[in-house]
């Protein structure tokens, strides 16, 4: 505790030197915050691209040093003005080497009393790594050959008045790193280059649509029916109308309305928000292409997808060949976007994986008695199509590393779809999947208003039944409906898992500059401040602070169990140490726990409606640890999470039994 006490003093004092040196600068006329602009004329990588244009070597004298040569006496085109943070600063007495990084890199400086004067050198000297600066002077190479400038003058642009993380570990801490952004971009290049790529890769897309005449539009997002996607949305109001208004959560519908309108060829790239978990490849808000073309179908939109791609990876990679994963551990693929891109309807596909044929299943029923056999989890709601939705699921997304393009879908999960004509169960809808996951989704659209009124009638009973990602009746769709659509071919992309793919990242949150967090301080004021009373530590609240009236619990268990029966079961402690929400499925959870083992455990656990995975990393949670794995969803889940279930107001309530966080991971409960 001492130690803490000390280096939280240290940094203070750090802090409060620098606050100082601003004060210093600001009562000696030098205020840094009171420069409004910096002539800079080049990047670092254009010093370093152009130096042979660029170098100046100044005349020497008798000994063979170099003069000092006045600024307006270097030739206008050798004059180089640069401006970044200082990375690294090392004063050596009348001379002085420094890295600035700007947005393309780094470049050293190289800084003498003798070019910038007694005065200037001695401010430089007080500049703090952190500090922005800009350099004029001349591009040249050190003894050891780095391209570097020497500087003839150095202007304090920003004075930094924090601490950037330390050098050589710099920013590892990836929750600082999502909440604190901008310090993300300063210590890890690569980042950086991952945004800068993300916005080439936007680019690009546009360029290539323009290039097939298509128009760029905006359309709302507060709609009051949020539509064209099967997704909860978020909810808000509008206080100038008094009216409740939603976030959409695509951009299908009123893309629609412009195509019965006449524009031909209309695309939008533009931000959707789901009112869902959040895990690797998910975000509650994410940026969505959607385009429409008329007088195409679904054929038309795989060969403009399959072309885009393989365009997108030659000038955003250099190549139609990428690889994905960690080269150096083997743990990745490569993936090749330059050959024709494979095609399967989805019953082919999981006849391919599992033998079985749902084109010769004929019922509801033996589709229920097939996934029974095979441990696939349904609702009692689900039809024959929503079954081999989840047999694909579980037994061909993960294997789809090639680019594959998935056709035919039931027409059960395919609400806005035509229909196939010689297989009215099936509809014109593919899907693409490269590395195993599915990176767009694209119709034949449904141009029948007759048709599309039955089938939002359908998504209306689903919603009814308490589907709450189900669709609902949109009449001003189908009144542009009725007054005529052309056959159009639609399609999906979801911008940022394309990011990941192109970039190699692992996860959503790499591609998304500002991706959705738990805020910090939201449990403090979701709760009410704690006492300092001796039953509320701040772990558990008092029970008289709860309100229990209209809890129901179960009756016991008449059945008694013997003794020797219960000590079989192993419970123990364990830390969460990563919780993401297991695709397809609404209800689970999937939990990567340290048990005390040193091996990482994996449990499943139905709890997604009652929590989020980002609010149970870091707890410590009860959970049986010598149950057989059984498969859930594909995914063999090792033990069982212990929960308290209770019924309150006529609702099941479910809560985790969470222990406190200074029992060790594998501690046994007796």
């Amino acid at each position: 505790m001492p130690a803490k006490n000390n280096n939280s003093q240290d940094t203070n004092s750090l802090l409060q030197i620098r606050r100082d040196k601003l004060k210093a600068l600001q009562e000696a006329g030098r205020d840094p915050f009171k420069i409004t602009k910096y002539d800079q004329t080049h990047h670092s990588t254009d010093v370093k691209e152009h130096f042979d244009e660029l170098e100046f070597k100044p005349p020497v004298d008798e000994d063979g040093k170099n003069k000092v040569v006045p600024l307006d006496e270097i030739p206008a085109e050798k004059v180089v003005s640069v401006a970044g943070r200082m990375m690294f600063k090392r004063v050596m007495g009348k001379a002085s080497f420094a890295n600035i990084r700007d947005l393309k890199g780094d470049i050293q400086i190289y800084v003498t009393r003798n070019d910038i004067g007694d005065d200037e050198y001695a401010y430089f000297k007080k500049y703090d790594v952190g500090d922005i600066i800009g350099v004029k002077g001349f591009a040249f190479k050190t003894k050891t050959g780095e391209i570097s400038i020497h500087a003839k003058e150095v202007t304090l642009l920003s004075k930094s008045l924090q601490i950037l993380p330390e050098k050589f570990h710099g920013l590892t801490d990836t929750d600082i790193r999502y909440r604190q952004r901008y310090l993300d971009l300063i210590m890890n290049p690569e980042v950086k280059d991952t945004f800068v790529k993300r916005s080439q890769i936007i680019a690009e897309i546009r360029r290539f649509l323009a290039g097939r005449n298509f128009m760029e539009v905006e359309t709302p997002m507060l709609v009051h029916n949020a539509g064209g996607a099967a997704a909860r949305p978020f909810e808000t109001h509008y206080n100038s109308l008094d009216e409740d208004v939603k976030l959409r959560i695509s951009l299908e519908l009123y893309l629609k309305r412009l195509i019965v309108g006449g524009l031909e060829r209309v695309y939008e790239i533009g931000r959707v928000f789901r009112n869902e978990g959040v895990d690797t490849k998910h975000n509650p808000e994410f940026t969505l292409m959607e385009l429409y073309q008329a007088y195409t179908d679904y054929n038309g939109m795989m060969e403009l997808t399959e072309s885009m791609f393989r365009d997108l990876a030659e000038k955003v990679c250099g190549s139609t060949k990428i690889y994905y994963g960690s080269k150096e551990d083997g743990t990745g693929h490569e993936i090749d976007l330059g050959k024709p891109f494979r095609r399967l309807t989805m019953v082919e596909a999981i006849k391919e994986q599992t033998g079985i044929d749902f084109d010769q299943v004929q019922t509801d029923e033996e589709a229920k008695k097939i996934a029974d056999e095979h441990h696939i989890a349904y609702e009692e709601r689900h039809k024959k199509g929503d079954i081999v939705n989840l047999f694909f699921d579980e037994y061909c997304e993960a294997k789809m590393i090639q680019p594959t393009f998935i056709m035919d879908h039931p027409i059960e999960i395919s609400p806005l779809t035509k229909k196939k004509p010689d297989d009215p169960s099936k509809v014109e809808r593919f899907e693409l999947y490269i590395n195993g996951w599915e990176m767009c989704n694209a119709y034949s659209e449904l141009n029948d208003p007759i048709d599309q009124r039955e089938r939002f009638a359908e998504q209306d009973r689903l919603a009814a039944a308490g589907d709450e990602e189900a669709n609902h009746t949109d009449e001003d769709f189908l009144n542009a409906m009725e007054v005529g659509m052309p056959p159009t071919g639609g399609i999906g992309y979801g911008i940022d898992r394309l990011c990941m793919l192109l970039t190699n990242s692992e996860a959503i949150r790499d591609v998304i500059l500002f991706p959705t967090l738990k805020s910090l301080d939201a449990d403090s004021e979701s709760k009410p401040a704690s006492t300092a009373s001796g039953d509320n530590n701040g772990f558990f609240t008092p029970n008289s602070k709860i309100d229990f009236s209209g809890v129901k619990v179960e009756d016991f268990l008449a059945d008694q169990v013997d003794f020797d029966t219960f000590c079989k079961s192993d419970f123990r402690a364990v830390k969460v140490k990563a919780c993401e929400a297991v695709p397809k499925s609404k209800k689970l959870l999937q939990f990567t726990l340290d048990d005390g083992s040193g091996t990482d455990r994996t449990i499943l656990s139905g709890i997604h409606k009652y929590y989020e995975p980002e609010e149970l990393v870091g707890k410590t949670l009860l959970a049986i640890v010598n149950l057989p794995p059984r498969k859930m969803m594909g995914i063999d889940s090792c033990g069982m999470i212990i929960s308290a279930v209770d019924e309150k107001n006529g609702e099941e309530e479910l809560h985790v039994v969470m222990l406190d966080n200074h029992i060790p991971a594998g501690a046994k409960m007796c």
